[in-house]
């Protein structure tokens, strides 16, 4: 049980605490009470059903025909609410469920979108694996075990709570012959079912405490499997080109080979358990007929009694056998708490860790100002030393320098979102800002789509998008403008660049910064369309990264980054 321990249970709360504190808790308060209240309701029917065992049997006995129908009618109407309750309370608490993943899954997004904390994660990264599997699985797990352990919980407590006092009194009407003396010990089923209960519970424990972990490896091997197979679907292009799939099929079998052998693990812990939990079930059907057997053959009571003493002992044997029955689950469950609780703190951590050493303050401003900028890598060594730089709107500047001089990373400060540096960035708005990497980001949807993303107009008309099409030389896509495709797949790395400077015509931002974003295209085509850039946007500042000198003649100057951190402004003609 130390698996379970105070930060166990810290965790688990901080991750139910903030629904039923949301703007939605009275409507989940509202169905939790239903669900509760039928639970109950189902327990109390349980109740009346194990006094009916004892009529009904007793009429069986004695051949007493008109109280067996007497008794199989009230079992009818028993049985039919019971039917009844079951049915919506497993409605109504699946309506909890997908109401409360709504909520927790939307927070987490949010989270893991806010502040650029999935970017900072990569960048910071530490650990946390697969952030996917942990929206999509994790939270609809961690849900779902949450109510159906906790509701088990509350239905086992008052189960036993109420079934306990029947069989303390039914207890007294047992009595023990030994040596030619009848005994009567108080509570004696009560304390048989507790003993059993407790012993089981204690060895189930021992047996079933290496679950946790093998339960917490198979959901982290089986996402890293996903994750690789789908990261093969992403770039078939690319491995087919390489003549790559025997080292993909390599990599993917021992990614399996991981989930095999944890899930062999997973198995032989599981026999071992299910020897016990077998084993315990089957001799709890026979205890209590054993415990009542002295006095039924002494003819002290009747067959309905001990049918009665048998559903009762079982009652409050499952009760208190609560763990035994449920601990698979239980170590399932604690194995999603801990990944949600790892990767909620992994997203505090980060916001921290890059607060803390983020020592680049970010202003806007109507133009772009560094002051006394340095860039590093996380390592520590230095990219940019001290740049101090100002850029009027409508200027046009050209960022140039040999490879890993740091020409990127200053595109990815001037974005604030690179934390490892110090100095002052006082730029436009976000919102008049658009950023092109080398490879463009396609979403998944439609063409038209992908062309707004992320800032177009969803209105935007027919005849606008047609225009920016054939404008940067993809007349061709026009007819599929709501096609649903796999776009990154379907278009070279030239074509997504040309979607690149559509999102520009179309957007029409005031700040353009672009890393390399004609990298795949030929210099004439290149020029094309960074003539069409200035001819469309003559208003609207460019930053570009590249290496091709014939982008000098689209720029008024040109940053060179010489390595080490040193740098020169000069025209872009040089």
């Amino acid at each position: 049980m130390e698996r379970f321990n105070l930060a166990f249970f810290r965790g688990a709360w901080r991750i139910t605490a903030p629904y039923w504190k949301s703007e939605e808790r009275w409507s989940a308060y509202g169905l939790l009470a239903v669900v509760v209240g039928l639970s109950l309701g189902l327990v109390y029917i349980n109740v009346l059903i194990t006094e009916w065992y004892n009529g009904f049997y007793d009429a069986l006995q004695h051949y007493n025909e008109t109280a067996f129908w007497a008794d199989m009618l009230r079992f009818s109407w028993l049985a039919g609410l019971y039917i009844a309750g079951y049915v919506y309370q497993m409605y109504l608490g699946e309506m909890l469920q997908i109401r409360w993943r709504r909520w927790m899954t939307h927070s987490y997004l949010k989270d893991w979108l806010n502040d650029r904390a999935y970017y900072r994660m990569q960048l910071l990264s530490d650990g946390t694996d697969n952030p996917d599997q942990r929206i999509a699985d994790d939270i609809s797990a961690f849900i779902r075990g949450a109510l159906r352990l906790g509701l088990g919980l509350l239905s086992a407590v008052v189960t036993i709570a109420s079934f306990i006092t029947m069989l303390w009194i039914l207890s007294d009407r047992l009595t023990i012959p030994f040596n030619g003396q009848k005994w009567v010990i108080p509570g004696y089923l009560v304390w048989a079912a507790l003993i059993y209960s407790v012993a089981g519970t204690w060895v189930m424990l021992k047996l079933g405490r290496p679950l946790i972990g093998l339960s917490f490896n198979q959901q982290r091997f089986d996402a890293d499997f996903r994750f690789n197979l789908v990261r093969v679907r992403e770039n078939t292009e690319s491995i087919a080109l390489y003549g790559g799939e025997d080292q993909e099929h390599k990599g993917l079998g021992e990614r399996f080979a991981s989930i095999f052998r944890n899930y062999w693990a997973i198995m032989r812990r599981q026999k071992i358990i299910n020897w016990f939990s077998a084993g315990y079930g089957q001799v709890a059907i026979i205890f209590p007929f054993l415990v009542a057997a002295p006095s039924f053959f002494a003819k002290q009571i009747q067959l309905g009694l001990v049918m009665q003493i048998s559903s009762a002992f079982q009652q409050v044997q499952g009760g208190l056998s609560y763990i035994v029955t449920i601990y698979p689950e239980l170590a399932a469950w604690h194995a999603v708490v801990d990944r949600l609780t790892g990767f909620s703190e992994h997203m505090d951590r980060v916001r921290h860790v890059a607060t803390d050493i983020n020592g680049i303050a970010q202003e806007t401003s109507d133009k772009l100002q560094l002051q006394s900028v340095s860039l590093h890598v996380p390592g520590g060594r230095p990219l940019l030393s001290n740049l101090s730089l100002l850029v009027e709107p409508g200027e046009t500047m050209l960022l140039t320098g040999p490879s890993g001089s740091g020409k990127s990373t200053l595109i990815r400060a001037l974005a604030g979102i690179w934390p490892f540096g110090s100095g002052r960035i006082a730029s436009p708005p976000k919102s008049s800002s658009l950023f092109l990497p080398q490879k463009p980001y396609l979403p998944l949807g439609t063409l038209r789509e992908v062309l707004l993303y992320p800032h177009g107009r969803p209105d935007t008309a027919n005849d606008t998008l047609t225009e920016a099409l054939t404008a940067v030389g993809l007349a061709r896509l026009i007819p599929q403008l709501d096609e649903q495709k796999p776009w990154p797949l379907i278009l070279s790395l030239g074509e997504q660049q040309r979607i690149a400077f559509a999102r520009i015509l179309l957007q029409k931002p005031q700040w353009i910064y672009m890393d390399e974003a004609t990298s795949a295209l030929d210099e004439a085509a290149e020029g094309e369309l960074y003539t069409l850039l200035r001819h469309r946007l003559p208003n609207s500042t460019v930053v570009s990264v590249g290496h091709r000198s014939a982008l000098n003649a689209y720029h008024k100057t040109r940053l060179q980054l010489t390595g080490n951190g040193a740098w020169q402004v000069i025209p872009a003609a040089v």
